[in-house]
C-alpha cells in the first residue's frame, strides 16, 4: 500500500525593511519635483553674491572709494546690519563685500534648508502622499533621510557655485571655498533645525514657523553680539551661540578658518539625531505636541469665511506678534549706545544716517523701513496659505457651499491686511518702548509707532501683487520674493551701491519716507493704497476665470 508523505509547506519569504530602505527611490521622486525649485535656489543665492561683487566693484573702483564705505560697516548699526567687518583694518573688496553682504546670502541659505527639510517631510505627509509611499516597502526613516540629501546636495552645490564665482573674479582661492562653505553650512544648520520641528506639530506651516524662529533668533543673537564686539562691551560671545555667527567667525579671506563650520557640522548632524530620534516615537502623520482638542460645537460667530481665514492665520499671528514686539524692544534697547557711538563718526556716515543733527531719528526711520520689510514676509506666506489650501483640497469643499471665491478670497486678504496694520503697530510699540527706557524720552513711543504704521500700504502693495499672482498663475507666486528681496536691497544699500532714483522708486518701500528722519508721504499712502485695492480688485476677477489647482 502506498503511503504519501506530507511535507510541511515551505514558508513564505519575508523582506525585512531597514529604516532608510526606499531612500534612492525618494530621492530620485524629491528631485524630479524640486526640478525647477532646486536650480532656482542654489542658481538665486549665487546669482544674489554675483550682484553684490559687481555693484561693489563698479562703485569702489579705488581703495580709497572702498575705505568711505567703512565708515557705517564700523558702526554698531553696521554690525547689526552686516557683521562686526572682520579684517577691515587692511580692507579688500573681498573683505568688504564677505563681511557686509555676506550676511544676506548666508540667511538665505537658511531659509532654504529648513524649507527644504518641511517641504519633503512633514507637508508630505500633511497632503497623504507620504502614506501612500509608505503602503509599499519603505524604511520609517527614508522620508527624513531622503529631504536631508537633497538639503546637503543643494549646499554642496551653492558651495561650488559662490566659491567658483568669487574664484574667477580673481579673489583668493581658499577664501573663496571657504566662503561658499560657510553658506553651505548655514543651510546644513537650519536643515537640521527644520529636522527636528517637523516631529513636533502635525502642520506644516507650524513645523515651519517654529525653525523660521529659530533662524530669527539666530539672526538676533549675531546681530547684538556684533553691536557689542564693535563697541567693546556687552555680551559678544552671543554671536557664537548663532549657526549665523558660527558662518560668519570662518573669516574667509581674513583668517581663513575652517573649524567655526566644524560647529556648523556637529550642530547639523546632532539636531537631524534628535529628529531621527523623535520620529522614532511619534505616530505617522501626527506630531508629538498634539493639537488642543476643539469645542463639541462651533460657535455663532465662526459660520462665515472671515472666521475660517481668521482661524486659519491666528496661529502665525500669535507667533508673529510675540517674535515683532520681543525683535523691537531689543533693537530699541540699543538707541542710546548706539547714537553714543557716533559722536566721532565721519561726516559721510553722518550724511548716510541722515546727518550729525538727525542721527536718533535716522537711525530709528530705517528701524521702521526693517520691520515693514519683516513683515511683509508675513504677508507673502499668509497668501501662500490660500495656495496651500487650494492644492490641498481644502478650498474646494468651502467653495462648493454659499461662499463665493471673492467672499474666500477677500476674506483671507482681509484678515492679512488687518494682520499686517496689527505687527507693524505692535513693533513700533516695542521698538518705542525699548527707545524711551534706552534714551529716557517717553515721546519716542508715538514717534515710533507712527513711524513704523506709516509703512503699511507699502506691505499691502506686496500683499496685492502675491495676490494677483495667486489669482492669475498660482505657480508663479513664488516670483513675489524678489519683489520684496528688491525692497530689501533698495532701503538698506541704495546710498552705497549708488542706485539711480528711477530704479529706487520701483521698490514700494521707497515713497512713504522714514518718519522721524522724513516727513511721511500722505500722497504715497493714498496712491499705495489705491494702487492695492486695484490689484486685489484684478486678483478677485481672475480668481473666477480659472479652475481650482491650476494656471490661469
Amino acid at each position: 500500500m502506498a503511503t504519501t508523505t506530507l511535507r510541511r509547506p515551505t514558508p513564505p519569504v519575508r523582506f525585512r525593511a531597514s529604516a532608510v530602505t526606499g531612500t534612492a527611490i525618494l530621492l530620485r521622486f524629491m528631485l524630479r519635483r524640486d526640478r525647477v525649485r532646486f536650480p532656482a535656489w542654489t542658481l538665486g543665492l549665487a546669482l544674489l553674491m554675483t550682484y553684490f561683487a559687481t555693484a561693489l566693484e563698479s562703485i569702489a573702483s579705488t581703495p580709497q572709494e572702498l575705505e568711505s564705505l567703512t565708515a557705517f560697516t564700523a558702526s554698531p548699526a553696521g554690525a547689526l546690519f552686516g557683521g562686526r567687518g572682520l579684517g577691515f583694518d587692511q580692507l579688500t573688496i573681498e573683505r568688504f563685500l564677505v563681511g557686509q553682504y555676506g550676511l544676506y546670502v548666508t540667511i538665505g541659505a537658511g531659509l532654504m534648508g529648513l524649507l527644504t527639510v518641511v517641504r519633503h517631510t512633514r507637508a508630505e505627509e500633511r497632503s497623504g502622499r507620504a502614506e501612500l509611499i509608505r503602503a509599499n516597502v519603505l524604511g520609517r526613516h527614508a522620508q527624513l533621510t531622503a529631504a536631508l540629501v537633497v538639503t546637503v546636495a543643494m549646499a554642496v552645490l551653492v558651495t561650488l557655485l559662490i566659491g567658483a564665482m568669487m574664484a574667477g573674479r580673481g579673489y583668493d582661492l581658499a577664501g573663496s571655498v571657504l566662503f561658499g562653505a560657510s553658506v553651505g553650512a548655514t543651510a546644513l544648520a537650519f536643515a537640521g533645525i527644520a529636522a527636528v520641528t517637523v516631529q513636533l506639530s502635525e502642520y506644516p506651516r507650524a513645523a515651519a514657523g517654529a525653525a523660521g524662529a529659530a533662524l530669527g533668533a539666530a539672526f538676533v543673537l549675531r546681530g547684538l553680539g556684533d553691536m557689542a564686539a564693535v563697541q567693546d562691551s556687552g555680551p559678544s560671545w552671543l554671536s557664537w551661540l548663532s549657526p549665523i555667527g558660527w558662518s560668519q567667525q570662518a573669516a574667509p579671506y581674513v583668517y581663513d578658518r575652517w573649524w567655526p563650520l566644524a560647529i556648523s557640522l556637529l550642530f547639523a548632524v546632532g539636531t537631524a539625531a534628535v529628529g531621527y530620534g523623535l520620529s522614532a516615537r511619534r505616530d505617522f502623520g501626527a506630531g508629538l505636541l498634539p493639537p488642543r482638542p476643539g469645542a463639541p460645537r462651533a460657535a455663532a460667530w465662526l459660520a462665515s469665511p472671515l472666521a475660517l481665514a481668521l482661524r486659519l492665520q491666528r496661529a502665525g499671528l500669535i507667533g508673529w506678534s510675540i517674535a515683532l514686539i520681543v525683535a523691537g524692544v531689543a533693537y530699541g534697547s540699543f538707541t542710546q549706545p548706539l547714537i553714543d557711538s557716533f559722536a566721532d563718526a565721519p561726516e559721510d556716515l553722518l550724511a548716510i544716517m541722515g546727518g550729525s543733527e538727525n542721527m536718533l531719528d535716522g537711525y530709528l526711520g530705517m528701524m521702521g523701513v526693517t520691520m515693514a520689510l519683516a513683515v511683509g514676509v508675513y504677508a507673502v506666506l499668509a497668501v501662500h496659505t490660500l495656495r496651500a489650501e487650494e492644492t490641498d483640497g481644502r478650498a474646494e469643499p468651502v467653495l462648493a457651499t454659499a461662499v463665493s471665491r471673492t467672499a474666500w478670497l477677500g476674506s483671507h486678504v482681509a484678515v492679512t491686511a488687518v494682520g499686517v496694520a496689527w505687527l507693524l503697530l505692535l513693533a513700533g510699540v516695542g521698538m518705542g518702548v525699548g527707545a524711551a527706557l534706552s534714551t529716557q524720552d517717553p515721546g519716542l513711543i508715538g514717534t515710533l509707532l507712527l513711524g513704523h504704521v506709516a509703512h503699511t500700504p507699502a506691505v499691502w502693495l506686496i500683499m496685492a501683487i502675491a495676490a494677483l499672482l495667486y489669482a492669475v498663475a498660482p505657480r508663479a507666486l513664488p516670483v513675489i520674493w524678489v519683489a520684496l528681496g528688491y525692497g530689501l536691497i533698495a532701503s538698506y544699500f541704495a546710498p552705497i551701491l549708488d542706485i539711480p532714483d528711477a530704479v529706487l522708486d520701483l521698490s514700494p518701500f521707497a515713497h512713504i519716507g522714514e518718519y522721524p528722519l522724513e516727513d511721511v508721504n500722505m500722497v504715497a499712502v493714498a496712491v499705495l493704497t489705491l494702487l492695492s485695492a486695484a490689484l486685489l480688485r484684478a486678483a478677485t476677477v481672475a480668481l473666477k476665470r480659472r479652475d481650482l489647482a491650476g494656471g490661469a
